[in-house]
């Protein structure tokens, strides 16, 4: 049987990503009620990181010895990938030696071509293009505290980036529609919004966007590699900020999220980690039980 890979929230079915996301609850309540869980015994995920990271290298190393296996860190000054060993030679051989791959990387093209000579599977765990890891563990907080979120909508302030285009995805997948408050210059991918069009809603004023929504979503101004641009994000931005006035326009028990490392007093003001619709605590330890039902279901095939 072919690997299954998980390179955007379109490589499962709406069937599966709900299947995934109870399994990824259940697991949660296990692991807090301290029960052991081995089904992962003796198997190894490899991570590749060619961008630095906090919540997804504890989360993924974390889950894996959890489920009874390993995980092993791998980064460009450490391996042939960091001079010039071809990716799919690369993924020849880590895939001969390895149940799973991770990578974490700037071109999304980078993961579609390791996924593609790699005879295990592939998880995309942030590109420049997309970020499917974390839309598991948004969509499963949201789930644990509201409910479906069907036919709800999601409201996301700041820049069309990789965040916000798998908002787009997942606004299909669980069957929201997506309102995206962006300066001009700084949309998502034309690409993406044509082929979702029905999902998503672009406008310029955050208020906008806000407007009774269910959930109010946003990522740092600049992200990973656009430092150089940071004092003209500061300045397209300042009024792109999710704070307490912004959450009085949606609806009366909206909750906010942020996927984190969070700049208090840029995108979001500085009391709005502790806003009481602000989920951003649970939102951050579900990237761990998220993960782990992903690479039990790629890994066994199941969901047990």
């Amino acid at each position: 049987m072919a690997a299954r890979h998980f390179l955007t929230l379109n490589d499962l079915t709406t069937g599966e990503l709900e299947d995934l996301l109870d399994h990824a609850t259940k697991l949660r309540n296990e692991w807090r009620q301290g029960k052991v869980r081995d089904t992962l015994k003796n198997r190894v995920l490899a991570m590749i990181f060619e961008k630095s990271s906090t919540r997804t290298r504890v989360s993924f190393e974390a889950g894996m010895t959890q489920l009874g296996g390993s995980a092993m860190f791998l980064s460009p000054r450490d391996t042939q990938l960091g001079r010039g060993e071809p990716i799919e030679d690369s993924a020849i051989v880590i895939s001969s030696m390895v149940d799973a791959v991770m990578i974490r990387t700037f071109a999304h093209k980078t993961v579609e071509s390791f996924a593609a000579a790699s005879r295990v599977p592939v998880i995309n765990a942030l590109t420049d293009d997309f970020h499917p890891c974390q839309l598991l563990a948004d969509m499963q907080t949201y789930r644990e505290h509201r409910g479906s979120i069907r036919g709800g909508t999601v409201a996301w302030i700041g820049d069309g980036n990789n965040m916000c285009h798998s908002y787009i995805n997942a606004a299909s997948q669980f069957d929201f529609h997506l309102n995206v408050a962006c300066p001009e210059g700084y949309e998502p991918d034309a690409r993406i919004l044509d082929a979702h069009k029905d999902r998503v809603t672009v406008v310029r004023d955050p208020a906008d966007a806000a407007r009774d929504a269910d959930l109010l979503v946003t990522d740092v101004w600049a992200s990973m590699g656009q430092e150089d641009e940071q004092k003209a994000r500061e300045h397209a931005f300042r009024s792109y900020q999710i704070n307490p006035e912004l959450m009085n326009l949606a609806s009366r028990d909206a909750l906010f999220m942020h996927c984190l490392p969070a700049h208090r007093g840029e995108e979001i003001s500085v009391d709005m980690m502790e806003h009481p619709g602000s989920v951003v605590w649970d939102e951050a330890e579900n990237r761990l039980h998220a993960q782990k039902a992903l690479l039990e279901f790629l890994i066994l095939n199941r969901l047990d």
